[in-house]
């Protein structure tokens, strides 16, 4: 027998058959963090907070992480699947599914978001990945250890032009990649799928998932996680509209005021301040916005700052509301 089939027989030997709640948790726990990140995001869109979840470095590097984990996990639940023969009818069910979804969320978004729409997002990701890993799952460690190295160093070597070209963006080596608000290309992404497969080879060679699978989830809060885990996907595809919906209806709904609102009437009272007193600026400025909310000016303007149209628009407000102060 020679290495290679060795270590697969032995691994494969050590792995249980029943799910490992263990595993389940942890992906239901990076879906809780993913959660955070995008109602972070949804709060920063809407201008109810002032963080820059967009920009700023630890909000990237959190979101980076969060994505390492999901991918990690997609190699380590590769090798649970297949410990001594490839599903492949499973395989390809599960392909279909996440490719399903990945495109459903490219739709999605283009029409919501336009040019910054999901070209090839952690779905698209994943989908093409467990295609490509499965040779790493016969194939000696060692080899996926050089294959994780060289992909995780072509972005500092492999880089061109030619892969700006729509078509190949997906490899991740563009130079000018195109703007989105997820891109999660092969390159260096599929690196974190050789890893997650490298630790669960060796980590099942040593009968981890055997004592993993003896500690079950014993309460409510960690089956909860298990049971999201579990149903990752549906968690995933569902979350966010849910999040931004809740945002959204809060806002219409006037249970929040968001931080443009808050400067335009500071602004807006420090102007009117200069011909009326205190109170009747408070009344003027508080007229103004409602009007503008209600006429559909008030979002435009939030959108397009310096459009004239929208300016003259809020200028009739305001007159409006003054006169209507005026002569109370």
């Amino acid at each position: 027998m020679d290495q290679t089939t060795d270590t697969n027989a032995r691994s494969s030997a050590i792995l249980p058959k029943k799910r490992i709640d263990a595993v389940d948790i942890a992906r239901g726990l990076a879906l809780l963090a993913m959660a955070v990140y995008h109602l972070s995001w949804d709060l920063f869109w809407f201008r109810l907070v002032d963080w820059d979840v967009a920009r700023g470095a630890g909000w990237r590097t959190f979101a980076v992480t969060i994505a390492a984990s999901f991918i990690f996990l997609v190699g380590v639940s590769l090798v649970l699947a297949h410990p001594k023969s490839f599903r492949w009818k499973a395989i390809f069910i599960r392909f279909a599914r996440i490719a399903l979804a990945a495109a459903a969320v490219t739709a999605g978004t283009w029409y919501a978001l336009g040019d910054q729409f999901v070209r090839f997002g952690i779905l698209h990701c994943i989908a093409l990945s467990s295609l490509l890993a499965l040779p790493f799952l016969r194939l000696p460690i060692s080899a996926s250890v050089l294959a994780a190295a060289f992909v995780f160093s072509m972005p500092f070597w492999a880089r061109s032009d030619l892969f700006n070209h729509p078509a190949l963006i997906w490899t991740g080596l563009a130079t000018a990649p195109p703007p989105a608000v997820d891109f999660v290309p092969m390159v260096p992404w599929f690196g974190f799928v050789l890893a997650g497969i490298i630790l669960a080879r060796i980590g099942a060679s040593f009968g981890l998932f055997g004592f993993l699978s003896r500690r079950q989830a014993n309460n409510a809060v960690w089956r909860g996680f298990a049971f999201a885990g579990r149903h990752s996907l549906a968690v995933y595809l569902l979350h966010q509209p849910i999040l931004y919906g809740l945002v959204w209806t809060a806002i219409t709904l006037g249970l929040t005021t968001s931080p443009a609102e808050i400067e335009f009437t500071d602004n807006c009272r420090m102007s009117c301040s200069i011909s009326h007193g205190g109170e009747e600026c408070r009344q003027i400025c508080r007229c103004t916005l409602n009007t503008m909310k209600d006429e559909g000016t008030w979002a435009g303007l939030i959108a397009n700052p310096q459009d004239d149209t929208l300016t003259t628009e809020m200028r009739d407000a305001y007159a409006m509301c003054e006169a209507q102060e005026i002569t109370r």
